[in-house]
């Protein structure tokens, strides 16, 4: 016998307890069925659930919650990520509060993970950062340089390879003017890096 919609949409509260049980065997999986649930039931259901899981203290409970937060966008999902990008102790639950918050878009995010950008000195965070703009078609160049020119001077080279891969974009797409020009000029002294992917991502911007 085939089971209706109703009968296979996953339980809030047998949800719920999964979630505060603060098993990530268990709380994982449950996490994961809340995109079954309604768009309707955003608010009154999934959000409560998704902030029940933000404040387990597995790591990966709290990472997993932050992406369900910037999937079903709330103002209280907004307060929630901006308190675990500033203040949770695991950079892994910081960066995924970083992607979530991008969700919201690039005017309202900006101001946030631009700080948190410069505060935060954890590699991961910086990198989620970094890729959460790099892609964006709205995003001011001006922004774009300001990122870049933080990032390749952080002294993981990770950081300092997606800073000149900005930068590389910042010259292809605004070549002829001054935005592009400073992008050039910021890559240069990157071929002589220590870091082998930092040069390779220079020489790549340079030859834009």
């Amino acid at each position: 016998m085939t089971s209706t919609p109703e009968q296979s949409a996953p339980n809030p509260e047998e949800l719920r307890a999964a979630i505060a049980s603060g098993d990530p065997v268990q709380a994982m999986p449950a996490l994961a069925k809340l995109r079954a649930l309604p768009t309707s039931d955003n608010d009154s259901v999934v959000i409560p659930l998704l902030i029940l899981g933000s404040e387990q203290q597995a790591f990966l409970v709290r990472s997993l919650s932050c992406s369900g937060l910037g999937y079903r966008r709330n103002e209280q999902g907004w307060q929630v990520l901006s308190r675990l990008l500033q203040v949770d102790e695991d950079p892994n639950v910081r960066a995924e509060a970083a992607n979530a918050l991008a969700s919201f878009g690039v005017e309202r995010a900006w101001p946030l993970l631009r700080e948190s950008f410069a505060k935060d000195g954890a590699w991961l965070v910086r990198c989620s950062i970094l890729s959460a703009f790099a892609e964006q078609p709205e995003i001011s160049p001006a922004w774009l340089l300001d990122l870049g020119r933080q990032a390749i001077a952080d002294a993981d080279g990770t950081v300092r390879v997606s800073g000149a891969e900005i930068l590389a974009r910042v010259v292809r797409e605004q070549a002829g003017n001054p935005h592009g020009s400073e992008a050039r000029a910021l890559l240069q002294p990157l071929q002589q890096d220590a870091d082998h992917r930092v040069v390779a991502a220079a020489l790549n911007g340079l030859q834009s």
